[in-house]
């Protein structure tokens, strides 16, 4: 029973000293694709690759990996970073605008940015995501959800194309400051429906696609002021209006996550927001039905 006893601190003692196991993390994009792997430098500031990138499209969500809290959100030498601590380590992201601010508290698989163009060690738009144990540099892909059974790609290669994203999905964080139903429009007085759901967002936020198809519109369309149409298969087609500026052609072919404009104010609004409508054989349904 004495020994028993005494071997109970040091049971206690070995599994407090044992590190601890993290949690799996979850993809910050769409599709399980690593163009470039985890290359670990020889020396502290030798050459190699200290994370993995991820190819994107710029304006896609990028999403927290793991529950955590956002600890930097700025730039580093230039690129817009974010870094979120989980506890014994921590993920960083670039290049990403953040919608997050330091201090704020994430979730698995919750938005915290927009990718960006441009990162130094991407030869295509990819998301350079990290992964840090206090100075040491480790493998993100040993965290990732189904590890293992991710794509390396060709960096010489086609880009594959990312998943189409749910055609309930919306195009851009943000609030929902209107839904799609009856309402009084707040600048003709007139009682009426309204066609889409309305998504509170900054000027100048990247608008992309939620699925492939073809530009059907890019112009102004009355109250609706600047607008791309884009029509999908199955008779189904997407607009994305009050658009500050335009950066598709009608008959252009886009992706899910090509950027078709920028956030704005035109036509009949209040202010900064995108106006969303889903249509079904040209007459206009609830975006978030699908949801």
């Amino acid at each position: 029973m004495r020994r028993a006893l005494l071997l109970v601190p040091l049971l206690l003692t070995l599994v407090l000293a044992s590190p601890a196991v993290a949690a799996p993390w979850t993809w910050p994009l769409g599709d399980h694709t690593i163009e470039r792997p985890f290359d670990p430098p020889s020396s502290e500031y030798g050459a190699g690759h200290r994370g993995v990138d991820i190819p994107g499209r710029v304006g896609q969500t990028v999403r927290a990996v793991a529950v955590g809290r956002v600890a930097f959100a700025g730039r580093v030498a230039g690129i817009w970073t974010i870094t979120i601590e989980h506890g014994g380590e921590r993920s960083t992201y670039q290049p990403v605008a953040p919608s997050v601010r330091v201090g704020d508290a994430v979730t698995a698989g919750q938005p915290i940015g927009r990718l960006l163009g441009d990162h130094p060690s991407c030869r295509r738009t990819c998301l350079n995501l990290g992964r840090l144990r206090g100075d040491e540099y480790l493998d993100p892909a040993d965290l990732l959800a189904t590890a293992g059974a991710y794509r390396l790609i060709d960096p010489d290669g086609e880009v594959p194309e990312p998943p189409d994203v749910g055609m309930g999905d919306l195009p851009i964080d943000g609030p929902v400051t209107s839904a799609f139903g009856m309402r009084v429009h707040p600048v003709t007085g007139v009682r009426k429906l309204h066609d889409g759901v309305d998504v509170g967002a900054p000027c100048g936020t990247p608008v992309p696609a939620v699925a492939a198809g073809e530009v059907g519109h890019a112009g102004f369309r009355g109250g609706y002021g600047l607008q791309v149409q884009v029509e999908h298969a199955g008779g189904v087609a997407t607009s994305y209006s009050h658009l500050g500026s335009v950066t598709v052609r009608p008959g252009q072919r886009v992706g899910a996550g090509t950027v078709v404009g920028r956030v704005g104010s035109t036509g009949y609004s209040t202010g900064c927001h995108l106006h969303f409508m889903r249509l079904v054989d040209g007459r206009p349904v609830d975006p978030l039905a699908a949801r």
